[in-house]
């Protein structure tokens, strides 16, 4: 038994040298026979002859910036019919953005039970906010982008990886970047096709800027179906959401703490070492709930922001790992994996390999 779990070990670290690896898990992608897969699935040879990522053949199959609705793949047309019909997606008015803010209609109660704005606060039915005590959730939006490869990098060395929430325009714009992503193992979502306000978004807007998202990601990883998005700005409602659960199949993962470390170079008063300041206060704190921390790939800096918190995290006893793995409550602790071989042995499902 032992010899078995030695020439496993060797075996996935030989064939899987890009980082860690899920043993026959899949923490950020739906089951192969999750009904979700029939709106994206269109080859006879699913995940095999699609065209190479970052190709032109590639390319062509997607908007070229905003997501046009009446470009709607008829499958996306008739889901939405289907759930609207069955009464599935909240009859909520759309917002109207105002200085950056949502405003519903008057008389409209934004946080109340029948919206529940998250952009008030208002936690929905299946909306994921915290990390798990005493764990950290990695996550990061707005990629692929300029600071994509040092994350990349970084995380590697790290034995780490992370969720990353990816703007589907951006996939089509930084194919290498996105290949560092999925190649590194990392966890990949949704942060909608041009990153709109949702919640001002009409229902077909909203299919077409997740299903794209979801699109040009199930063709770029053999056919894997991303099951967690974030919604930007927070901005999501029960109608927005439904949208999302009902059709797509997929949580929002949100957070609980965040760094505004998206506005380094443009607000004086957000820097590199405030937002390192913001996140070490954080770690000194409470450990319950757990850190579902706001950051970004966006540039160099937002990255090394995090890389300079990043050793903080373990010397305050902090657990980290990708939030989408946390969300799936799948897979122990690396250290579990690579030191107690019974518990791998008995539950090789559950553990990890680096």
């Amino acid at each position: 038994m032992l010899r078995s779990f030695f020439l496993l070990l060797t075996f996935t670290s030989t064939v899987f040298a890009h980082g860690p690896v899920n043993l026959g898990l899949r923490t950020w992608h739906q089951d192969s026979d999750h009904p979700v897969h029939k709106l994206f699935k269109r080859e006879s040879t699913d995940g095999v002859d699609y065209p190479d990522v970052g190709s032109p053949t590639w390319s062509a199959a997607y908007p070229a910036s905003s997501a046009d609705p009446s470009a709607m793949p008829q499958e996306w047309k008739d889901a939405l019919a289907d759930a609207v019909s069955a009464g599935k997606i909240p009859d909520i008015p759309v917002t109207t953005v105002i200085n950056s803010w949502t405003t519903y209609p008057d008389g409209s109660d934004a946080g109340g039970p029948v919206i529940c704005s998250s952009y008030v606060q208002c936690r929905g039915d299946g909306d994921i906010w915290d990390a798990p005590d005493g764990k950290i959730g990695i996550a990061f939006d707005d990629g692929p982008a300029a600071g994509t490869n040092k994350l990349v990098g970084f995380l590697s060395e790290q034995n780490e990886t992370a969720t990353h929430f990816l703007i589907g325009s951006n996939i089509l714009s930084h194919s290498d970047e996105f290949l560092a992503i999925f190649n590194q193992g990392g966890d990949i979502a949704v942060h909608t096709w041009t990153h709109p306000y949702m919640t001002s978004m009409t229902n077909e807007q909203v299919m077409v800027e997740l299903g794209w998202t979801m699109e040009i990601i199930h063709n770029s990883t053999g056919g894997r179906v991303p099951k967690y998005w974030r919604p930007p700005y927070g901005d999501c409602d029960n109608r927005v959401r439904a949208i999302a659960q009902q059709i797509f199949g997929m949580e929002a993962i949100l957070w609980n703490h965040d760094t505004n470390d998206w506005s380094i170079g443009s607000d004086p008063s957000t820097t590199v070492d405030s937002v390192d300041a913001s996140i070490t206060g954080w770690l000194t704190g409470p450990k319950s709930p757990g850190l579902a921390i706001l950051e970004h790939e966006l540039t160099e800096d937002t990255v090394q922001a995090f890389m300079n918190a990043f050793p903080a995290m373990k010397a305050n006893g902090w657990e980290t790992a990708s939030i989408a793995l946390l969300a799936s409550d799948t897979g122990s602790p690396l250290s579990e994996c690579r030191w107690h071989w019974q518990r791998f042995y008995r539950y090789r499902s559950r553990c990890f390999v680096v």
